[in-house]
């Protein structure tokens, strides 16, 4: 068995081959269903975020495992794998173990640190329980991924500042607002007239950050008025205009900046519906959502200007330098967590000839037991009974204590390996169906 990870992210793919990876939550129980079916997947579980898609499995052949998921993601994307596979990246065991404490850690994130993957990761581990697709391996790897990532905060400060995707949108959005000014600094937003598509958690966090770099109002649309306005009302002190999705023409024409975060699987603004306005002031776009919002036709438009989550990579640079350091120190912390895992799981080698072992000398206590019982004649009280049984069954355990742990012990697999075979000859056990 081997464990194995599949995938793409922002350091392998563009935004319009991602978008076509990302599975939203009315698509995830099929693709549990698709990827159970396999015969080679006997575990798996599934990472989507706006940057990334992931596939971690429990596979009974690497190569044949690899081939399997990457016949999925072809599938689900409608993209042939010539044009898929070059995006991919694939790891196994040891790679594939470390590569997921370092994605619950942010040290594989967009933005160095980010605080949103860990939730994502627990999501992962959620919906694997919630759909019957993890086992004891997947469960006990995901599990630890979350406490890896706990400790990365906790113990370094990798996570301390502004490190979201949100936060970077909004030093964007201050970025080129200097650059139109001929400064390569980040300007205050208390001059534009702001607006913000969507209303989920992305959306909290861009509303928080505009308002600490100088934004005092804006228009805030979705698709519900009601969730609008519980967002708006943990804003108390910034004025929030709600609004439905209805009113968006209304926001194009009079906003300078507008964000959209939105689950929508398709575009909601394209050049056809900006070409009804006539704008004296540039209206920049921000689109932080996966698949994207805005169409990539917008940029031929005059009077406006998009982005989307790829050009974050500009503002990501200005910042990455500063948290290498705090980068060197939480991979220090990685590595010690996936050493942890990988000890445990080399431990499992052990498990069937220390069952095995365990079998016989239970077999053999019973059976000497048995013999010493019936010698006792009908004078043997029960409770005297229940004493020897203990007896016996406390010298077994006693035997057993050393050689089981150092057989689970950490050390290298060859060393492991002639040590079930010295265990498997002295006590003569059958390893016929191991």
């Amino acid at each position: 068995m081997n464990i194995a990870v599949v995938g793409l992210s922002h350091r392998t793919a563009p935004v319009e081959v991602r978008e076509k990876l990302s599975i939203s939550d009315d698509h995830i129980e099929n693709s549990f269903n698709l990827l159970k079916a396999n015969d080679q997947v006997l575990e798996v579980s599934i990472l989507s975020t706006c940057n990334r898609l992931e596939i971690y499995a429990l596979v009974k052949n690497q190569d044949l495992g690899f081939s399997a998921i990457k016949d999925f993601l072809s599938n689900h994307s409608g993209l042939n794998k010539d044009e898929l596979c070059p995006h991919l990246f694939n790891f196994n065991q040891d790679e594939a173990v470390n590569h997921l404490m370092r994605v619950a850690g942010g040290l594989d994130s967009l933005v160095l640190g980010e605080g949103q993957i860990l939730s994502q990761v627990k999501k992962m581990v959620r919906l694997g329980q919630e759909h019957n697709s993890l086992g004891p391996i997947l469960n006990r790897l995901l599990t630890q991924a979350v406490s890896t990532g706990k400790r990365v905060r906790s113990e370094t400060n990798l996570g301390t500042g502004a490190v979201s995707i949100s936060s970077a949108a909004v030093e964007l959005a201050q970025l080129k607002l200097g650059q139109s000014l001929g400064k390569d600094q980040l300007i205050s937003l208390e001059t534009e007239e702001v607006a913000v598509v969507g209303a989920g958690r992305m959306s909290r966090l861009l509303l928080q950050h505009l308002q600490s770099k100088g934004c005092s109002h804006l228009t805030l649309i979705n698709r519900t008025l009601k969730r609008a306005q519980s967002l708006a009302a943990d804003f108390p002190d910034l004025t929030v205009k709600c609004g439905l999705l209805d009113e968006l023409d209304d926001c194009l024409q009079s906003s300078t900046l507008l964000f959209t975060s939105t689950a929508s699987d398709t575009p909601i603004i394209n050049a056809d519906r900006l070409k009804q306005f006539t704008r004296e002031k540039l209206l920049r776009l921000i689109d932080i959502g996966v698949p994207r919002n805005i169409a990539s036709d917008v940029s031929q438009v005059s009077g406006f200007e998009a982005h989307d989550v790829d050009d974050l990579q500009e503002v990501v640079a200005r910042n990455q330098e500063a948290r290498q350091e705090m980068a060197l120190e939480a991979q220090g912390l990685i590595d010690d967590e996936s050493r942890i895992f990988l000890e445990w799981w080399a431990s499992l080698e052990a498990v069937p000839t220390i069952n095995r072992l365990r079998s016989g000398l239970e077999a053999i206590r019973k059976e000497e037991l048995q013999k010493a019982l019936s010698r006792m004649g009908p004078d043997f009280s029960a409770r005297e009974r229940k004493v020897v049984e203990a007896l016996s069954k406390g010298i077994i355990n006693k035997i057993l204590h050393t050689p089981v742990t150092n057989l689970r012990a950490p050390q290298p697999s060859p060393q492991r390996k002639e040590a079930l075979k010295v265990v498997e000859s002295l006590f003569n056990l059958d390893v016929s169906d191991k």
